[in-house]
């Protein structure tokens, strides 16, 4: 998950805003295959792990996004994507880094 976030920042880091992002058909298709690893891989952990750090991370809007670009692609919002990216992901991220880290 740690490495699909990071790889989502480097694939939208040059881009201005969403519109820029979509119209880069393979930096946008990336970023949502990077998405749907992000909430694969949150479905396969444990309950026990989820109820741990429900508190630092909301699974069930990782695994609810991941469902709607793997059910609905064509029907994705950029700007909504866009916003996640710039509003949530680098949280997301410094929220697994402290959870891997911290439990080495």
């Amino acid at each position: 998950m740690l490495d699909s976030t990071k790889k989502i920042q480097a694939y939208s880091q040059k881009y201005k805003n969403a519109d820029e992002f979509y119209e880069d058909s393979l930096a946008f298709e990336a970023s949502m295959m990077n998405f749907i690893i992000i909430g694969e891989m949150a479905e396969k952990l444990s309950d026990e792990f989820r109820d741990k750090f429900s508190s630092q991370i909301d699974w069930y809007k990782i695994k609810g996004f991941r469902n709607i670009i793997a059910h609905n692609y064509f029907g994705i919002d950029a700007e909504e994507v866009w916003q996640i990216i710039k509003n949530n992901l680098a949280q997301l991220k410094a929220e697994l880094e402290k959870i891997i880290f911290n439990s080495e």
